[in-house]
């Protein structure tokens, strides 16, 4: 990886640190210091998208690491979720996250995850992909056995569950694809990196 074509995920989640790896990209990983939910707060009450807010968030994150890294290209993302115009948070205890699934039982959310790429202070690229997904009416018995084997891993994520995991259990139908699930859009982000002749076409 060239200094000028240096390659920086702003982002701390082994989970999209894992699908870089997994695409043979050469990068570094340095988490954005920013506070999310000052920036969400406004961007919900003026009645923003799912699709807004995330997109907004990824631009954050990147343009805050591209700030200390102004010659790299600073890839940012986030991912939203949201159900019935709320949207969601990571749960603070294993007994949230269990009500959270319990009240999501047969119905549909959305997993909307952007990327943004910032350079010299400029954004040069961004995607928004969205994702729905629909719960299985479980059985609380079922519930229970997922929370036990899943422990505290349902804190790790927005949806209490991994869906390359345990979490596959727990639907029925699922609309978008696996990367957008997991919150980076590897094929569009592949593209533009294509494009802007940062790794090989």
């Amino acid at each position: 990886m060239s200094a000028e074509k240096k390659i920086i995920l702003a982002s701390g989640s082994p989970f999209r640190k894992q699908l870089m790896e997994a695409a043979g990209l050469a990068f570094t990983a340095e988490p954005a210091r920013i506070d999310e939910r000052e920036i969400e707060a406004p961007l919900v009450a003026g009645g923003a998208s799912p699709e807004a807010v995330a997109t907004a968030l990824a631009k954050a994150k990147a343009e805050d690491v591209a700030r200390r890294n102004p010659q790299a290209f600073v890839i940012g993302s986030d991912q939203v979720m949201s159900m019935d115009g709320r949207l969601f948070h990571k749960c603070t205890s294993v007994e949230m996250a269990r009500e959270q699934l319990r009240s999501m039982r047969g119905k549909t959310h959305r997993l909307s995850s952007a990327i943004s790429i910032v350079r010299n202070g400029e954004e040069i690229w961004r995607h928004i992909s969205v994702a729905d997904l629909t719960f299985r009416r479980f059985t609380d018995s079922f519930l229970a056995s997922y929370i036990a084997n899943a422990g505290e891993k349902v804190l790790l994520t927005v949806g209490a569950y991994s869906y390359e995991g345990l979490g596959q259990q727990l639907f029925e139908k699922v609309e978008g694809d696996f990367f957008t699930i997991i919150g980076l859009p590897m094929l569009p982000l592949l593209a533009a990196l294509r494009d802007l002749t940062i790794i090989p076409r």
